[in-house]
Order: structure tokens, then sequence, then C-alpha cells
């Protein structure tokens, strides 16, 4: 992932980034790696607390581009609409697959 533009938004209480993932010859990247990866890009911040928005891919050219919104706090995160909250509210619960438990 490269961050293409940073900007720092105070009354929002949120880092805004531009960003391009180039994956030619591999499949698009998941919501859940484009948090993890917008996450890791800047200090202390919490993937839990990330969105990822406005993401478009080009067909047959194996580049994303999208929109990273990194809040400080779950408070100022609750700004974001609902279907949004709910596309990334299951990102990072592990199932009972994922722990190693059996579901019998």
């Amino acid at each position: 992932m490269e961050i293409i533009d940073r900007k720092d938004n105070p009354l929002l209480n949120r880092v805004e980034m531009r960003f391009v993932w180039n994956h030619e010859g591999k499949a698009t990247p998941t919501r859940k790696e484009m948090v993890e990866a917008a996450a890791k890009s800047e200090p202390n911040a919490k993937r839990e607390l990330t969105y990822i928005k406005d993401v478009r891919t080009v067909f047959g050219k194996g580049r994303t581009e999208g929109i990273a919104l990194i809040y400080s706090s779950a408070e100022s995160a609750s700004m974001e609409p609902d279907y949004v909250s709910a596309r990334h509210k299951d990102l990072f619960v592990e199932s009972p697959s994922d722990s190693g438990e059996s579901t019998e």
C-alpha cells in the first residue's frame, strides 16, 4: 500500500489518507488487508478505529485506490454511518474456526 496523501483533520479527530495498492497479477486486496495496512502506516492507530471508503479497482489494471479514515477514539468513530460501521465491525472478530476450537 502506498500513501498518496495524508491529512490531519482535528475537527473530526481523525487522519485521512488516500492510498494506492498495486496488486498486478494478484487478487484485489480484501477490506481486512486494507484496514491492516492502513493501521500499520499510522503510528498508534488501532485496526478497529480504521475505516476504508471509496475503494475503486480498475478492471485489468491490478491497481486499487481508496481512502482510509483513522480515528483516535471510538467516540469520534461513532460518526460513521451505520452501514460503514457494519462493514468493518466483523473484520477482526475471531470466529471459532479461526481459534482452532471445535464447534461440535
